[in-house]
């Protein structure tokens, strides 16, 4: 009777803290919500529920000529798409070179990807600006303000982590499918394109969404390179809304957050399931 008491305790108190969790979770989320819903347009005074709810705020923040939502969330789109072509090619190709080839330093490199993880991105700022500023001379398209550079930037910065994740998952797919391949006559690309890439697929899907929601919801590198209103993502151009007003009208500003939010919140919803199962599948060795 006292264990069944104490389990009965047990799981009343894991439930307590997971709903105190989750309120402190979401209760941001739909403050922002019910502000962009506010007339008033001020977070001053603002409720969950606010008296009269309004879509106003949406309409203003569409049809406004200082405020470029449209044009920011074109490049946002832009550039993360391209962003993740790029990332999943290359991520996937050298995945597949260090888990079948051998050669010199291959230890070395993945040693190095490992200690280069250890540094939080920030630290390389001041360096990601200097580079850009000095190959935009030579490579006007991959300069500052330019969506070439923050591709690139993006690319590289991508491609640590995901490949030694990729390479995890190739190492548990039998070597034996790429040498009946190579008996065949099949080349090591298309070994690679016909074998292997078919069968790596969840952790190819995983990496995109990865890859995606980061590059789209990016404020610190995109802000450090991009600077024409023109050019700038839409987390830049909303943080730049708030700073050059003085009357910030947050009405805008907060329905500007929640349209931006919406196609990474639907993204992580539709495919949540293939990103725990990329992530997953590949952890044991068959």
């Amino acid at each position: 009777m006292i264990d069944h008491r104490r389990k009965v305790f047990s799981m009343t108190l894991r439930y307590i803290v997971a709903a105190l969790l989750v309120i402190f979770a979401v209760t941001p989320f739909f403050w922002v919500v019910a502000t962009s819903m506010n007339p008033a347009k001020s977070l001053l005074g603002a409720k969950l529920i606010p008296d009269n709810l309004t879509l106003g705020n949406y309409g203003d923040l569409l049809n406004s000529k200082s405020f470029a939502f449209g044009l920011w969330m074109l490049n946002s789109f832009k550039v993360s798409f391209i962003s993740v072509f790029f990332i999943v090619i290359i991520t996937c190709v050298s995945a597949y070179a260090l888990s079948r080839f051998r050669f010199t330093g291959k230890r070395g490199i993945m040693v190095a990807i490992l200690i280069l993880n250890v540094f939080p991105g920030i630290l390389a700022m001041i360096a990601i600006y200097t580079l850009m500023q000095q190959l935009g001379t030579f490579i006007p398209g991959l300069g500052l303000n330019t969506h070439g550079g923050l591709i690139f930037i993006y690319v590289a910065g991508s491609m640590s982590i995901n490949t030694l994740m990729v390479k995890s998952y190739i190492d548990t797919i039998a070597v034996e499918l790429d040498e009946s391949a190579m008996i065949e006559g099949a080349t090591h690309w298309q070994t690679f394109w016909r074998i292997v890439f078919p069968v790596i697929q969840p952790i190819v899907v995983t990496v995109g969404i990865l890859a995606f929601m980061t590059t789209y919801g990016d404020f610190i590198i995109a802000n450090l390179l991009l600077k024409g209103n023109d050019k700038i993502t839409v987390m830049v151009g909303i943080f730049q809304f708030t700073q050059q007003r003085f009357d910030t009208n947050w009405g805008i500003v907060t329905a500007g957050t929640v349209l931006a939010a919406l196609p990474v919140v639907a993204l992580f919803f539709s495919a949540q399931k293939h990103i725990l199962g990329g992530l997953t599948s590949g952890a044991v060795k068959s």
